[in-house]
This record gives C-alpha cells, structure tokens and sequence, in this order.
C-alpha cells in the first residue's frame, strides 16, 4: 500500500501570540511541535504499512521550520517526507490549505489511503481532512477509531460519533480522519532518530504542485478574521471573618446576593 498522512507544526505553547495587524498566529521565534491528533495519524499510518507492506510519506504545510515534524515522522517509521513551503501559501484558511495539499497529494499518485488527524490544535476546525477528499474526489470517512479491513480495493473503518460507533466501508483510494482512540504512539527508536536526521526531505513550492495562485494564500481564502481578541478574566476574592456558624451565615448571605443560591 500507498500511505500518505498530512501533517502539521503548532505553536508549543498555550500562550499563543496573535499579530494585531493580520490577525494571524505569530510563528516565528516559537518553538513547533507535531499537532498532538496528527501523532495518532503518523502512528497508523506506520501501522498500515507494517500490516500491509508498501510505503509512507509524511506531507505538511509551513515555513521551513516545519521541516522538524516531517523528521519526527520519519523517526517512528514514516519512510519519506515532503515539505510544501511558499510566501505565496501565507494567510490560507483550512479551504486554501486543504486545496494546495491536494495538489501535493496528487504528485503523490498513486496512493491508497490519505490519513490525518482529525483537528489542528491551533485550528480545532476539522476541516482540512474532509476539504482535502473534496478536492480530491475521493470518499472521506471521518473521526475514526479504528480500521478494521483494508481488503479488495475497500476500507472498512469503525467511526465514533457523540453517543455511538457507526462501521463504514468504502472504495479505495479514500481520506480518513483519526482519533487518539486509534492508537497509542509509540517513541522514536535510536535507529528511528539517526535515519530522521539524516532524511533528506523534498521541498516543493506552488509552482512546483501546480497550485492555481488564486485559490491559495490569502486570495484564496474565503474566511476571513475581522477581529480576536483574549478575554479578560477577573478574579475577586472576598475574606470571611467568624466562628464556623457565623462564617457559614455570611457566606450564604453574599452568594445569595451574587445570585449564585
């Protein structure tokens, strides 16, 4: 089998700094990080083709820093890695990301199965996986917890909803999403970390996947950011002074006057 697992880098950081003027995420100087749900994505990938043999190439989007996840991915048994980095990708929203990783994914042909994680840390849309089918043609099985067949051309996958499991099968080539369910990750062998270092990862530009410069990049992107901004979370304290019954009277008094009883 053809594997190919979409990636990305996010900010290790719970302090995510936005640029005021674009409304952007401040990446530069911040240290990047494999998005947590995309570990459970490379981890499976590695795991088809450990149980079916054939091959897997890791893709992401990003500055040239990203190029960090791709090896991370290569580390624990991912066999290539494809950086897809332009100015001209800059500002994409998940419609605009999902379409120039498409155009990745098709210089990539033939593949069998396309896998991701079911939502960016930094994005928490779940998008980019069901657009990139669209672009693609190609069925989409969502929120996976676990792949059950991958026989005579098919994928048969078993899906968590909110409050049920659905099995779904469908043809291949197909785009699945994963959850952390699926999988334990598992740590980068010694061996793992000497090959990722030395990999040699293949940097494409738009041009390079044919992207349509239109539908890229900020042009390309249909969402736009009016505003963001951090809430403010104000904390009061209040000190209640007395002997137990007392303190007990006062603090009913006041959370009746908060109306919080």
């Amino acid at each position: 089998m053809r594997i190919i697992v979409c990636i990305k880098q996010v900010p290790d950081t719970i302090e995510v700094k936005i640029d005021p003027e674009t409304r952007r995420i401040v990446r530069e100087g911040v240290k990047g990080v494999l998005n947590p749900f995309d570990a459970y994505a490379v981890e499976e990938a590695v795991r088809v083709k450990e149980r079916f043999g054939g091959e897997a190439t890791a893709v992401t989007m990003g500055p040239q820093q990203a190029e960090q996840v791709l090896r991370d991915a290569i580390a624990v048994g991912i066999d290539r890695g494809v950086l897809l980095t332009d100015r001209k990708f800059v500002g994409s929203d998940t419609l605009a990301t999902s379409y120039a990783l498409s155009r990745a994914v098709k210089k990539l042909e033939p593949f069998d199965l396309v896998i991701c994680g079911f939502e960016t840390l930094d994005g928490s849309t779940g998008q980019v996986g069901p657009e990139l089918a669209t672009h693609l043609g190609l069925p989409c099985i969502p929120y996976v917890s676990k792949i059950l067949s991958v026989d005579n051309g098919r994928i048969e996958c078993r899906r968590l909803l909110e409050d049920h499991y659905e099995t779904l099968s469908c043809p291949l080539p197909a785009v699945i999403t994963v959850i952390k369910e699926i999988n334990e990750p598992r740590i980068p062998s010694l061996r793992g970390l000497l090959k990722a270092k030395k990999a040699e990862i293949a940097v494409w530009s738009a041009q390079d996947v044919a992207a349509d410069e239109r539908r890229i990049g900020h042009e390309g992107s249909p969402t736009w950011v009016v505003d963001i901004w951090k809430p403010v979370i104000s904390k009061e304290g209040r000190v209640v002074k007395g002997d137990a019954e007392e303190t007990a009277e006062e603090l009913f008094r006041q959370l009746k006057t908060m109306g919080v009883v």
